[in-house]
């Protein structure tokens, strides 16, 4: 948000950004009413405007909620904006929402940045950037990609609900991203509406929920500093629906200006804690307006200083108490002094930003530029999102500007996420095409944009996968990349497609490089058998998605196979024998086994909580510290794989003494090579292999560099891996949902039975205070989660909600590699059949053999090893 301080400055909308064609029809009655028909912005409105984008300081913000109710984060800014004051009642969300498929699924699925002009209570006026990001933990990867730009967060908790699981999820990501963290208790009509609470409950209930939140804030963050609390200013409470929105600051100056003499900032104090006040009046507005509203209504809101016209005396019950609300709260000022407070401005957080999400050094010139959030500075801006245009045939780049200054046609050099200084393949100069400012379902074209702003970029989209960092093309030649997005759940749920009419394969293609593009953590791929695969964490998210590829980007029909999950390969024991691979020319030989890794190790390295490019010696430390390694183990780790984040290791535990360690190290990069294909691929079903070591214990390398280069080495090493890997009792590793779902003290027991029949287990059950509702939380595999929403709410008579995320990878029951099972079609396996039924079904769907063929991965002098150490084996020859 930018922070000039400007008396009664105004933002205007732009010219209206057109809608995709569908909501047309869902929503014609908005479209075509008074308030949705924007005139274009007059020259003085548009140039007030510019000068305040490149004055003094900027403030960003970012609006999330925890519950996927219509757009709050905007709603509390809109609602509270003259431009918007127009907007009905119950059309505040399209107002500010741009996504047409939010309103017939009723749910936010993309996130909304605007750019507005609030008041604070002193009367001043900020520039406020916000992104409003989407409720349900199926799009976490929309509040990444938000996060990643913004300086701080205001976290809605709906007040009858309290604190959920995605609210916990989102906390948690928020502090890893070193934001200022703010909390905006919202829907508190329902205390008086729903829950009928009287004031000392609601008080208790209100105050559970910031105790919560903290106790959660503490759990993740060392900053013992970061405290919520309506006394500090950094909680407010909100009603969309009736159009509130104070602080305890905000609410006190009501009196202070009503009754003059009172010091509004000392009175505020006394408006939170174990001091009571009789809230006689205030109750008396509610309950005149629920009850006789005629005869006795006009003579309380004479005694608040409220008047309303006869016609607006006439008004339906919940039309007439917001415009009461509205009139007796004014505007949200408190929103956004609670802004200004507690969030940094962007030339104030730029320094940690920088440290935290650049991989260049910070003390370089460019990085100083960047740290003072410097417009006159090389320029330098991180795009996260990718928007398309409502034609769906290009899209925008949006981005923040850290530092100097981009126009509209200037030529840029656009980073991908691969681009590094040694090898700058993944890099394009581009010409920036329009710039925008973006303001929901408007648009604002501009010249530049200065650092500190977010910007919409026309003009660069086609190198950019999912984020970018835009250049100089020219004098800029240190420029580093911004780190890729780290989101805070997998994509576990699978989907293959393909068209009804095989001519339109390219149609398909070009629009599933398009639905990557506009989902952040969306992925695609090619199987061996040619089939095109999408995953997704979630079943509406893949439902969106698969909507946006035949409504927008291909407009074709598309088939689309059962959704299944990912798996992973693990071992349980150490490799029975020691495994050997000789290359192609017979002059070099590898030997290596294979183990479990120790408990919560696979997932540190993918935390980054080690990273192997740390020195030997801290590297060493950690593992010495942590994991009771040995010193010549820790010291010696080559790689993880299959990538800097994998969840494997190779170690290297050969002895000077037996192996020459310069020849060893001369293919080291080929083995790593080797090492990281196999772990990419596991032999079991081609899925990735998790919580295994690798370690070489010999090896005899030609001396001459011609027999021992890459074609030699990397397929041998990927051989070795693969036969020790499936001499240590292999096993398959399915993904496991956290379930948790909110339903009445009568439905609880409907849950458990649902869960029963899925592989779920109940890990606890509690009831939300305040609430006549349950939590129950629970772990469902899941393959075993589909339709289990629905199943959910036909046994609880729709009564029940439930919310599952991604948790953990625990090992399927059964031995994947036992040929006595047999599979017998349509019918439900017993628990000790199941990883043989998912493997076997798994390499039928991939176009490979049925069954794994050590052959394919065992040398034939491994195989005279092990016929004479007679070594039974369940492997087809």
């Amino acid at each position: 948000m930018s922070r000039e301080v400007v008396d009664n400055a105004e933002l205007r909308s732009g010219t209206e950004k057109k809608h995709p064609q569908q909501l047309l029809g869902s929503a014609p009655a908005l479209l075509n009413s008074p308030w949705a028909a924007k005139g274009p912005l007059r020259k003085h409105q548009l140039q007030e405007h510019l000068q305040m984008l490149k004055k003094i300081k900027f403030f960003n913000a970012f609006g999330i909620f925890s519950r996927f109710s219509p757009s709050p984060g905007v709603q509390e800014a809109a609602l509270g904006h003259k431009e918007w004051t127009q907007c009905p009642a119950d059309c505040t969300a399209f107002c500010t929402h741009p996504a047409a498929e939010k309103f017939p699924r009723g749910v936010g699925i993309k996130s909304t940045p605007v750019t507005i002009v609030l008041p604070d209570t002193k009367g001043k006026s900020f520039l406020f950037n916000i992104i409003d990001t989407p409720g349900h933990v199926n799009f976490s990867d929309e509040v990444t990609a938000g996060l990643r730009i913004s300086d701080g967060v205001v976290l809605f908790i709906d007040a009858a609900e309290g604190v959920m699981l995605n609210t916990e999820r989102l906390i948690k990501h928020a502090v890893q991203e070193r934001l200022a963290v703010t909390v905006c208790i919202n829907k508190i009509d329902r205390l008086i509406l729903e829950l009928k609470l009287p004031p000392t409950d609601a008080y208790y209930k209100l105050r559970h929920i910031v105790d919560e939140v903290n106790g959660l804030i503490s759990m993740y963050s060392t900053d013992e500093n970061l405290v919520l609390s309506p006394l500090l200013g950094n909680v407010c409470f909100s009603s969309s629906q009736y159009s509130i929105c104070f602080t305890l600051g905000s609410f006190a100056k009501i009196y202070a200006d009503t009754y003059g003499d009172i010091n509004y900032q000392e009175f505020a104090k006394r408006l939170w804690g174990d001091i009571y006040f009789n809230p006689k009046t205030v109750g008396l507005v509610v309950l005149q307006v629920v009850g006789d509203v005629d005869t006795t209504l006009p003579r309380t809101l004479d005694e608040l200083g409220i008047h309303l016209t006869k016609e607006e005396l006439k008004l339906n019950i919940r039309p007439l108490l917001r415009l009461v609300c509205k009139k007796f709260f004014g505007e949200f000022t408190g929103f956004v002094d609670m802004c200004v407070q507690h969030i940094p401005s962007p030339k104030v957080g730029a320094k940690t930003k920088i440290e935290h999400t650049y991989t260049g050094g910070v003390d370089s010139d460019l990085g100083e530029a960047m740290s003072e959030c410097d417009p006159d500075g090389p320029l330098m801006c991180h795009t996260t999102k990718m928007y398309s245009t409502d034609d769906g045939v290009q899209f925008h780049a949006f981005g923040r500007v850290l530092s100097g200054t981009i126009h509209a046609g200037q030529p840029v050099k656009v980073l991908g996420e691969n681009y590094t200084l040694e090898d700058e393949e993944d890099s394009q100069i581009c010409t920036v095409g329009r710039l925008w400012i973006s303001v929901a379902r408007y648009h604002i074209e501009v010249n530049r944009v200065p650092a500190g702003n977010w910007v919409l970029i026309e003009g660069v989209d086609q190198p950019i996968v999912k984020t970018a960092t835009v250049t100089e093309p020219r004098g800029n030649e240190e420029a580093q990349i911004f780190r890729p997005l780290k989101f805070n759940t997998t994509s576990v749920i699978k989907i293959a497609v393909e068209p009804v009419n095989p001519s339109e394969l390219p149609k398909m293609l070009d629009g599933l490089r398009k639905v990557n593009k506009s989902y952040p953590s969306l992925t695609t791929k090619v199987e061996e058998s040619g089939e095109h695969v999408i995953l997704g964490t979630g079943e509406l998210y893949l439902d969106c998605v698969m909507h946006d590829l035949r409504k927008m980007y291909s407009e074709i029909d598309i088939k689309v196979a059962d959704p299944v999950v990912t798996f992973c390969e693990t071992v349980v024991e150490t490799s029975s024998l020691k495994c050997f691979a000789e290359t192609p020319n017979k002059k070099n030989k590898i030997t290596m086994i294979a183990e479990p890794l120790e408990k919560g190790l696979a997932e540190d390295i993918e935390n980054e909580v080690v990273q192997i490019t740390w020195n030997r010696k801290k590297l060493g430390e950690f593992f010495q510290t942590k994991y009771d390694w040995d010193l010549l183990a820790a010291r010696s780790i080559w790689a993880f794989g299959p990538d800097a984040t994998g969840p494997n290791i190779l170690v290297d535990d050969t002895l000077p003494s037996e192996v020459d360690k310069s020849l060893l190290g001369s293919v080291k990069d080929s083995i790593v090579q080797g090492f990281q294909w196999g772990t990419r691929e596991g032999p079991l079903c081609d899925e990735l292999i998790r919580n295994v070591k690798f370690k070489i214990l010999d090896a005899v390398i030609a001396q001459e560099p011609l027999h021992r280069g890459g074609g030699q080495i990397i397929p041998t090493a990927r051989r070795v891996v693969y036969s020790a890997f499936l001499m240590a009792t292999p096993r398959l590793m399915e993904p496991y949902y956290f379930v948790e779902v909110q339903a009445p003290a009568d439905c609880v027991s409907a849950v458990y039975t649902v869960l029963a029949r899925r592989r779920g287990h109940v890990t606890q059950d509690a009831p939300i205070p305040g609430s006549p509702l349950y939590t129950i939380k629970a772990f469902i595999p899941a393959i075993d989660s589909f339709g289990f929403e629905t199943d959910l709410r036909t046994h609880t008579q729709g009564q029940a909600f439930s919310l599952s995320v991604f948790h953990h990878w625990q090992i399927v029951p059964g031995d994947p590699l036992d040929k006595s099972i047999v599979i017998r079609p349509l019918e439900p396996q017993p628990a000790p059949h199941l990883a043989r039924e998912f493997m076997i079904k798994t390499r039928r769907r991939k176009g490979l053999s049925e069954d794994v063929s050590i052959s394919k991965f065992f040398d034939d002098p491994m195989l005279l090893e092990l016929a004479k150490q007679d070594v039974v084996l369940n492997y087809p020859m």
